[in-house]
């Protein structure tokens, strides 16, 4: 139940949101967020690198898209994620807050190699597309974190929609991959737009949500759905290839 006598100005914790410190307090918190978020993107592929030198790994992540192992392996991502998440949030500890952070980051490198893999060694223009695609998320991610800045609009209201939109969009997998049909470009430009919701939700929970000492949880949200959007916008530009 939810405490009635907390103010307005404070989280579950009882301290105060980044929205009510001072400035240099507020530009503190959002420099080590970014910058752990760029660390995050730096660590994914290290990460990613080192995965795709084990052809025993790469063989075994693309043996795992085919029908109900996707579905497993998908499972099995959602599960890390969930636990990832809830470490980083749960404890204060920021050394298990660095390896729920890390844990999650080795998840998302390995769901990513065949995606990767495909890009880089199957198509002619592998290395573009890869850059390209980069380039392309990177760019709406940071508009999408200006527009919060600039409005300071609260965002929070978009939990319940992007809730609903995951399960679906969880449904629609689930489906393709029972029944072997392709979602195609629609469902990917679908869920780029799930994913620039989610990136204005988790940008909005900055100044919301967090206090000053959360931001290895508030990295570790963003960074998510920058990769949810990453994930999306390369599997456009390979469907046009």
């Amino acid at each position: 139940m939810e405490n009635s006598n907390m103010s307005p100005f404070e989280n579950f914790d009882g301290k105060l949101v980044v929205s009510r410190l001072n400035d240099a307090e507020r530009v503190a918190f959002y420099k080590k967020t970014y910058a752990h978020v760029a660390g995050g993107v730096l660590v994914f592929i290290l990460f990613e690198w080192l995965l795709l030198q084990s052809d025993t790994i790469v063989e075994f992540a693309l043996s795992m898209t085919q029908g109900w192992r996707w579905l497993i392996m998908l499972g099995g991502f959602m599960f890390i994620t969930n636990y990832a998440e809830g470490m980083a949030l749960r404890t204060k500890d920021k050394n298990m807050q660095y390896l729920a952070y890390g844990l999650y980051i080795l998840a998302e490198a390995f769901i990513f190699v065949p995606l990767i893999y495909i890009a880089a060694y199957y198509m002619e223009s592998g290395p573009e597309i890869l850059n390209q695609a980069a380039i392309v998320t990177l760019a709406l991610f940071t508009g999408l974190s200006a527009v919060v800045f600039v409005t300071k609009k609260d965002f929070s209201f978009m939990r319940s929609g992007l809730t609903i939109g995951f399960f679906i969009a969880i449904g629609l997998i689930i489906a393709g991959s029972l029944f072997g049909f392709n979602l195609g470009l629609w469902f990917s430009v679908a869920m780029c737009l799930l994913a620039g919701g989610s990136i204005l939700y988790q940008t909005s929970n900055l100044i919301h949500k967090y206090s000053e000492d959360e931001y290895i949880p508030a990295s570790l949200g963003l960074f998510a759905s920058l990769m949810l959007l990453f994930w999306y916008v390369l599997s456009i530009f390979l469907s046009r290839d």
